[in-house]
C-alpha cells in the first residue's frame, strides 16, 4: 500500500495541464469494439483504471499500438470471444467498474456480452439495472449466475425501440447507445444522460458512421446502421481534475493557471466555485486563479439563507466535485450545506477533516454542514487512509493546506484517477514524497 508524505502550508505557483477525462476515456475505449477498422484515440490519461481497461482489451484480442504519450490505435478485427468466459476475464473485469461498458458493443456486434460484477470505488450502491433493462428492451436475453456474480446478455438480433430510463445513468446511457447503433430500426432513449462525456461518445460514433441525433439533450434518437468504420478522436480535458486544481489553488492561497480547460464543456462548475467566493478568470481557454490573500467568502441566497450545493445529473453539478467543494468550504468565510444526493457513502471521509480541525457536522449519509474557518485556524496535519479516488484527492488538498506533515495511505486509490499526481504537484512547488 503506497503512501504520500505531504508537508503542508506552502503556497504553490505556476501552470498545470489537466489530463484527459477518465470518464470519457472509459467509454471511448469500449467503443473501439464496435468496428473491425482502426480507431485512433488521443489524450488518454495514463492512470490505473484506464491502463487496466486497455490491458483487458488487449487480452480480448484488440490490436493495440502506442503511438505517443496518451495516443493509441486500436483494431478489433480478430477478437477472442472465449476470453469472456475465462477465469482471467472474471478476475480482471471484476476489478474495474468501467468494464461494464464492453457489454453493449459486444452485444451489438457479436450478439453476446458478458461481465463479472464490477468493483471500483466504495462509495455506495451503483446499480447495473439501467444497463441491462436497456439491453432487454432492445431484444436481448439476460442471465445472471449468482454463485459467480456473472452477468450475460445474448441476442440473435437487436431491434430498435422506445425506452424511458429509470435514471439518467451516464455509463448506462453510453452502454445502451453503443448497443443501439447497430440495432435494426430506430431507438429512442428518454431521460438519457447528457454529460460532455456522453456527448463526446455520440460525436465519435457519428464520425464512425452512426446516426445519432439529439446529442447534448436527454432525448436521443439512434437510427441503426449495418456497420461502423474507424476514426480519430481526442478526449476532453478532465473536468474533475480541473475542479480539483481550482480547490487546491484556493486552499493554499496559490496563484495558478490551469491550461486548456475546454471552457465550453465545464457547464456550471465555474459558477459553483464562484459562489464559494473563489475568483476565476477566463484567459483564452485557460483558467487563471489569483492568490486569495484575503481568503474567500461563501455567498448566501438572496434572502440571506445558507447556501446549499447539491449534485444532480448534467447540466447540474457533478457529484465527483462535491468532496472538493466540502474541503474548500472548511477555510471559507461563512457556511454551506453540502447535499450528496447520488451516493450514500461519499461523505464518510469527513471524519478525517474533523480530525484535522475542520468544523463539519455530518447530518446523515447524504448531508454535511460546513462552518468555514476563514483561515484563522489552519488545518492540522494527520495520518489518513484514502477510501476512494475523489475523497483521496480532497484529503490530499487538505494536507497541502495543513500545518505540519501529513501521511496518506492507500494512494493507489488516487492513482486510479490522477496521472502522475505527485510529479505534477512538485512542479508547482508542493512538498510531497511518495513511498512504497
Amino acid at each position: 500500500m503506497g503512501t504520500f508524505q505531504i508537508e503542508g502550508g506552502h503556497q504553490l505557483k505556476g501552470e498545470i495541464q489537466p489530463q484527459g477525462a477518465k470518464n470519457e476515456a472509459l467509454q471511448i475505449l469500449c467503443a473501439v469494439l464496435l468496428t473491425p477498422e482502426k480507431v485512433t484515440i488521443h489524450n488518454i490519461p495514463d492512470i490505473i483504471d484506464i491502463n487496466k481497461l486497455i490491458s483487458l482489451l488487449g487480452n480480448l484480442g484488440v490490436k493495440i499500438q502506442k503511438l505517443a504519450h496518451g495516443s493509441y490505435s486500436f483494431q478489433a478485427d480478430d477478437l477472442n470471444l472465449k476470453y469472456l468466459e475465462s477465469p482471467e476475464f472474471k478476475k480482471e473485469g471484476s476489478s474495474l467498474r468501467g468494464s461494464i461498458m464492453i457489454v453493449g458493443p459486444l452485444l451489438a456486434r457479436f450478439g453476446k456480452g458478458y461481465i463479472p460484477k464490477p468493483g471500483g470505488d466504495k462509495i455506495g450502491r451503483r446499480r447495473l439495472d439501467t444497463h441491462f433493462e436497456g439491453f432487454i428492451k432492445l431484444g436481448a436475453k439476460f442471465r445472471y449466475n449468482r454463485e459467480e456474480y456473472f452477468y450475460g446478455v445474448e441476442a440473435d438480433e437487436l431491434q430498435g425501440t422506445y425506452m424511458l430510463l429509470d435514471e439518467a445513468s451516464v455509463t448506462g446511457t453510453a452502454n445502451i447507445v453503443m448497443a443501439a447503433v447497430l440495432a435494426k430500426g430506430t431507438t429512442t432513449i428518454y431521460n438519457a444522460a447528457c454529460e460532455p462525456y456522453l456527448q463526446q461518445l455520440c460525436k465519435m460514433l457519428n464520425r464512425m458512421g452512426a446516426k445519432i441525433s439529439g446529442v447534448g439533450s436527454n432525448l436521443l434518437s439512434i437510427e441503426g446502421v449495418e456497420a461502423l468504420g474507424g476514426c480519430d478522436h481526442t478526449v476532453l480535458p478532465d473536468m474533475i481534475e480541473i475542479g480539483s486544481w481550482i480547490g487546491l489553488a484556493a486552499m493554499t492561497k496559490s496563484e495558478l493557471t490551469i491550461k486548456n480547460v475546454s471552457w465550453e464543456n465545464l457547464g456550471n462548475i465555474p459558477t459553483v466555485f464562484r459562489k464559494l467566493g473563489i475568483t476565476l478568470e477566463k484567459r483564452g481557454d485557460d483558467i487563471y486563479i489569483p492568490e486569495h490573500k484575503d481568503g474567500y467568502e461563501i455567498q448566501n441566497y438572496i434572502d440571506g439563507s445558507i447556501l446549499t450545493i447539491a449534485d444532480a445529473p448534467w447540466p447540474g453539478f457533478t457529484p465527483d466535485l462535491l468532496s472538493i467543494v466540502l474541503v474548500i468550504a472548511t477555510q471559507a468565510r461563512g457556511s454551506v450545506l453540502i447535499h450528496q444526493k447520488m451516493f450514500e457513502s461519499r461523505l464518510f471521509f469527513v471524519d478525517k477533516l474533523i480530525d484535522m480541525g475542520a468544523k463539519i457536522i455530518l447530518c446523515d449519509p447524504h448531508r454535511a454542514s460546513v462552518i468555514g474557518h476563514d483561515f484563522k485556524s489552519q488545518l492540522k496535519a494527520t495520518t489518513m487512509v484514502s477510501p476512494d479516488i475523489r475523497a483521496g484527492i480532497s484529503l490530499l488538498i487538505a494536507a497541502l493546506s495543513a500545518k505540519g506533515t501529513s501521511t496518506i495511505h492507500n494512494i493507489e486509490q488516487i492513482d486510479r484517477g490522477y496521472e502522475n499526481i505527485d510529479g505534477r504537484l512538485k512542479a508547482i512547488g508542493a512538498k510531497i514524497v511518495r513511498t512504497a
